[in-house]
């Protein structure tokens, strides 16, 4: 198990953002829907957590086959998808993602907000992450994807007619007011013999490149949500996922009646070479990583897999 904290400031407060994240959330959910692949909302209700009090639970379906790498991709049904449960007690959140053909594939996001420039190294109560674990992700500087860039969204050039807030500047985290950070400590697991490391490596990667994305999201469209009170914010979440579930029913049917390769109802194993290749399934050789951790290395049996997705 791999596991890492990511500490992303914002030139927001910790009640700003409460509506902030809500409202990116919604609309950036929408903007990746279509072509088959995007975001389906299942459940999104009131909830009440003994310790916590009262929240908000969600549970989504993450459909993105293209965006795994194609060592990934060959033994991955076309229609996939990744389940996310998230328990929002803002400020703290827990969220879960995993999915059902891949059983020894999880991972787990704590987060706090604290009305902090991101120094407060036990933010969680339990343990200090160690500081080789702790990575410092900058809206302003940090590059992401160029598919994902947007000079709209380029805080360089951001201000808030709204705020006054902006543009930030080298060196904003230490002398922007108001600022707040976003603690993320993020444990993620692929318990399968050979494949560990390297994609344990790929979800950070990609889960550093998201959270870039959608901090730099927040805090560029703060003109849009600031002032909408939680109720305005509830209405637009609603609305954006009446509309996102739309887009994915519509595009599931495509992808369906769509030539794809055959599925198969029985269990096979991701180690049994001669199997797959009678099926038409092809195989690539990935040299054995070392298995980094205790749990990882009992696994001496193949990983069985349901290769129709329930």
């Amino acid at each position: 198990m791999l596991m890492k904290e990511y500490r992303i400031c914002m030139p927001l407060t910790v009640e700003e953002y409460k509506i902030g994240q809500l409202y990116m959330i919604s609309k950036h959910s929408c903007e990746q829907s279509g072509g088959g692949e995007g975001v389906e909302v299942i459940r999104n209700e009131p909830d009440t957590h003994p310790q916590y009090g009262p929240g908000q639970v969600t549970e989504k379906r993450i459909y993105l086959s293209s965006k795994l790498p194609y060592w990934m991709r060959t033994f991955v049904p076309r229609i996939f998808y990744v389940t996310e449960k998230a328990w929002n007690f803002y400020p703290y959140t827990i969220t879960e993602y995993y999915c059902s053909f891949l059983p020894k594939f999880s991972i787990r996001i704590e987060t706090r907000f604290e009305n902090d420039n991101g120094q407060n190294d036990n933010v969680f109560g339990d343990a200090p992450t160690p500081k080789e674990n702790v990575c410092f992700l900058d809206i302003l500087s940090d590059s992401i994807p160029d598919k994902n860039y947007k000079k709209s969204e380029d805080l360089s050039y951001w201000k808030s007619e709204k705020t006054g807030r902006g543009p930030l500047q080298a060196g904003w985290r230490n002398c922007s007011q108001p600022i707040m950070c976003s603690y993320k400590r993020v444990q993620c697991s692929f318990e399968v013999y050979g494949f560990q490391t390297r994609t344990e490596e790929f979800i950070h990667k990609n889960i550093r490149d998201i959270l870039l994305v959608g901090h730099r999201q927040a805090v560029a469209w703060t003109d849009e949500w600031h002032g909408m009170s939680l109720e305005d914010v509830r209405e637009f979440e609603t609305e954006l996922q009446r509309e996102t579930n739309n887009k994915m029913k519509n595009n599931q049917v495509t992808v369906v009646d769509s030539p794809s390769r055959p599925s198969f109802s029985r269990s096979i194993s991701v180690t049994d070479e001669h199997s797959l290749k009678k099926m038409g399934v092809p195989t690539i050789t990935i040299p054995d990583d070392t298995p980094s951790s205790p749990s990882s290395s009992s696994l001496k049996s193949p990983m069985r897999l349901n290769s129709t997705p329930e």
